[in-house]
Formats: C-alpha cells, structure tokens, sequence
C-alpha cells in the first residue's frame, strides 16, 4: 500500500524545545512498515531537518500526492499555537496542514484513513467517527467503544537486547525520578511524588512552569531526547504519573518503556486501572508513602537477583508494546479500510 503518514514531531533525537515523544518510536513505525512492502511518504513539515539539522532518508511531500491510505496521528487546537494565522509569530501549521489532509482525503476522495488519537483530544462526537472509510485508534489499552486500540510502540530490538542482570547491576545514585511534562498531572504528582520527594533524593526533568507550592522538589527543566535514557539509568525508580483520561483508560506513554529499557524500575498507582497489565504488583503504590516504603525496599535487593527478576518481569510485560506486533494491528486495520465494502466487517 501507499501510506500517507501526517505527524507533527521528529524522527530523529529533534530539539530540545519540544514535548514530542512520538520519537521514541515514530521511525521504527516507518521502518517496519517498509520492511513489509509498504511505501510510505511522510506529510507534514520535515522538522528533523527544518529545526534540527539532521537529514534523513525519507520522503517527504507538501502536496497531495496518490494514496491508498491516510494515517494520522491526531492533532488539536493549541489556542496561541496552531490556531494562529500562518507566519505568524510562534504559529506552527500542523493543525492546517491536517485539516487540509483530511479535507481532500479523508472528505472529499473518501481515502481510507486511520486516525491515532494519541492524546486521547479528539471529540467523542467529531463526525470523522462516524465515516464508514475512517478508524479512530486509540493509545489506551482499556479504550471507549468503539475505538480499537493502537498502543504506544516500542522496537523489537531495544527489549530483545535488555539484560535485566545488567540493568539491576546498574550504579543508580537517585532514589526517584520523573521525566516529562507538567501537563494535567498536578494531582497525581501531589499524591505520589511531593511526599516522596521530602525523604529521598529524586529529580524532575522536563517542563513544568507552576511549581511554586513544591519549594523542595528539584526541577531541573526539559531535557533532550538524548538525555531520557541516562537519566533513568542513573535512577533506581520513577512514578507513572498520568492525566484523569489516561488513568481510567490504561492510556500509556512511551515514559513507561523508556523507563523499563534503562532498568528504571516504574512504580505504578493503584489508581491506574490496568496498572497489573503492566508491572508486578510489588511495584504498585497506593500514595507517596508507598512509594517511600517501595524504594527502601529496592534499595535493600539493588543489584540482587530479586532486583534483576523485577526487571525481568517489567520487560517481558512490554510484549505487548513491540513494534512487532502494534505495527501488525495498524497494517491490519489498514486492510480492514481497504477491502471492498461488501466484505468489511468490524475493525
């Protein structure tokens, strides 16, 4: 198939300046897809080279070229942002530029379209869900009805080389730490992370611009891409502080593999409704005491075979992330679109 794929974000390590953490695994996407015969052809602007200087050996295109396929990851109006005049100070166009996408593919040639609300943003009542060309995936393991679910992804490679005995050998100097943005996460990071962060030595990377009422947490700013890993390898645990939308739906993002992979061992709130799907439970927490009581256990079998088999378990549980097998679900809701309508069921 020929496969338009419209995303706002990098493919390589990107800016600084940037939330995107569809870098994790937007090119093994790409790269799978390729490796199964498809061509794709990516349709937003080339920001890797735009902003970051690095060329890579994609196709790009600003028009509308032929497609069987269209496949979006969901973008939303981000008031001062996207939904400013073009060439306006600080307007990026990846809300026009998807708009125009959807208008000439998705509207008006009736293109099969998949769209990946990765953000869980997009309206329960936006009338591209009801269009019988149109699949609205959603990241959440446990989703509303009747979107199917297309997790975040994680390369084959990277879990098939993690060694747990290694990892758990790993020298961890920082008790706690937490990477990513601030964004609707007040209430979890109050429950869980505050009251840790009064007892053991912990760090918070990323951006978060209202911090006033925690004076003793350290926040230390955004990090680059290239610093994730390092950072949760230097750190004996994080937290998976998650949104309301994301805790009631097993919404996931790519911090929890990222964590995994360096040996970061993720305690997991109970408040998460698959959160056994996902980690052990001798890594689920109910408050930030928990979390106090959790690491001072870890630090007592750091290094230990009980510390690598907690590693273990957390790797073999990313099963159901690997490129492998999401990347095969988005190829088969793609078929699904595709067939003539007489024999199309549902996704």
């Amino acid at each position: 198939m020929r496969i338009g794929y419209s995303f706002w974000g990098f493919l390589g390590p990107g800016i600084v300046d940037t939330p995107d953490g569809g870098r994790f695994w937007r090119r093994g996407i790409i790269d799978t897809l390729h490796e199964h015969g498809h061509e794709v052809i990516l349709l937003q602007q080339d920001r890797d080279h735009l902003e970051a200087g690095t060329t890579l050996p994609y196709w790009w295109e600003a028009g509308f070229p032929p497609l069987d396929v269209l496949f979006c990851e969901w973008r939303w109006p981000l008031p001062g942002r996207n939904t400013t005049p073009c060439g306006s100070p600080g307007h990026t166009c990846d809300l026009h530029r998807q708009a125009d996408l959807v208008h000439h593919y998705t509207e008006d040639l009736a293109t099969p379209t998949v769209l990946w609300d990765t953000d869980r943003q997009m309206s329960s009542d936006d009338p591209l869900r009801g269009m019988s060309h149109v699949i609205v995936c959603d990241t959440a393991l446990w989703p509303s009805p009747p979107a199917p679910t297309l997790a975040t992804m994680v390369p084959d490679a990277m879990v098939d080389a993690a060694d747990p005995a290694q990892l758990a050998a790993t020298p961890r100097p920082l008790d706690l730490a937490y990477v990513g943005n601030q964004y609707d996460r007040d209430e979890a990071f109050d429950r869980f992370f505050v009251p840790a962060a009064a007892r053991v030595s912990h760090r918070v990377a990323g951006k978060w611009t209202r911090t006033e009422r925690w004076p003793h947490v350290t926040f230390t700013g955004r990090a680059a891409f290239t610093e994730v890993t390092p950072i949760y390898r230097g750190a004996l645990t994080t937290v998976l502080l998650m949104p309301d939308r994301y805790v009631a739906t097993g919404n996931i993002s790519q911090r929890f593999p990222e964590a995994v992979l360096a040996g970061c061992l993720p305690l997991t709130p109970t408040t998460l409704i698959n959160a056994g799907q996902i980690t052990p439970t001798e890594l689920h927490v109910a408050n930030g005491g928990e979390v106090v009581e959790r690491i001072a256990w870890l630090r007592e079998i750091q290094g230990g075979p009980e510390h690598a088999d907690l590693i273990a378990a957390c790797l073999d549980l990313l099963d159901l992330f690997r490129h492998s097998r999401q990347v095969g679900e988005l190829e088969r809701l793609m078929a699904t679109l595709t067939r003539p309508t007489a024999t199309r069921g549902n996704p």
